[in-house]
């Protein structure tokens, strides 16, 4: 892709790395989208949305580090 976008009156500017960052974080965002939607109509009943997923993930970590702290020795 190049570094140079139109804006609406038709002249090119150069794209910055905010505006670039935005960009692909918009583009991640629809395909992460479009990806989860597939799954929906996909039949498959026991499948997990990424957020579903993500929140398991931190539910085990906040698990594990309370029975780290819990069976620390205290001096």
């Amino acid at each position: 892709m190049s570094d140079v976008q139109k804006n609406q009156a038709g002249t090119e500017v150069e794209e910055n790395e905010v505006l670039r960052a935005a960009r692909e974080s918009r583009a991640q965002k629809e395909a992460a989208d479009a990806s989860e939607e597939a799954l929906k109509n996909d039949g498959n009943k026991r499948a997990l949305g990424w957020k579903a997923a993500a929140g398991i993930g931190v539910g085990s970590a906040a698990v594990l580090a309370a029975l780290l702290f819990a069976n620390r020795s205290k001096k």
